[in-house]
């Protein structure tokens, strides 16, 4: 039996992949969680075998949770569930640790073999993110800038290029506005960037995909 955690802020959202898991065989859901913290102190006490993590959580990114994940339970693998495209978030979530990367509208459809898969010791990836990883491969590396942003960075970065505002960014990630604000100069003090239209412009010159919230 694959015993399942499910961390996610929408409680709709965990009891809809509850219900889309209880009939299937081999499969358990023994605990959920709306935050980071709730994520951490569950999996500590049920001890799932595969964790279902959001991206977007309030108070922290759910990379950031993911590398907690990582150092504190080495036997819990890590799918990921996202609204945010798999060309920029997934990448970043596969090299992270994450043994698989789906889009929630694919949920219905792939969670439960991809569930089974991660759970035998394999990785779940997609066909765009397997050819992005080819692709790199023997390439020389260049690191862009925005690599070198934290994962809550990053996040900040596309909902600002998103045309969000800071109290917006505030409400969406559950700190405050003054935080934002540091945030955003520490973001534009790394991509050697001076306004926010300058942002805009580098996520579209890279290529970077704005998702959805």
């Amino acid at each position: 039996m694959v015993r399942i955690g499910i961390i996610d802020d929408h409680r709709l959202v965990r009891q809809g992949i509850t219900r889309l898991l209880e009939h299937e065989v081999g499969i358990t859901v023994v605990g959920e969680a709306g935050d980071a913290d709730e994520g951490l102190a569950m999996i500590e006490r049920e001890r799932p075998d595969v964790v279902l993590l959001d991206l977007s959580l309030p108070g922290r990114s759910g990379l950031d949770v993911l590398l907690d994940i990582q150092a504190r339970f080495d036997n819990v693998r890590v799918l990921v569930l996202s609204m945010h495209a798999e060309d920029t978030h997934g990448i970043r979530a596969i090299r992270a640790g994450a043994a698989g990367y789906l889009t929630k509208d694919a949920v219905s459809d792939e969670l439960a073999s991809a569930i089974q898969r991660i759970a035998s010791g394999r990785r779940y990836i997609t066909q765009s993110i397997a050819e992005q990883l080819a692709d790199d491969i023997g390439k020389p590396h260049s690191e862009a800038p925005h690599e070198r942003l934290s994962p809550r960075e990053f996040e900040i970065l596309l909902l600002i290029s998103q045309g969000k505002q800071p109290r917006d960014i505030a409400d969406i990630l559950s700190i405050g506005e003054r935080t934002v604000g540091t945030y955003r100069r520490r973001i534009l003090e790394k991509l050697d960037l001076h306004s926010t239209a300058e942002l805009v412009h580098y996520v579209l010159r890279h290529g970077l995909s704005l998702g959805e919230h």
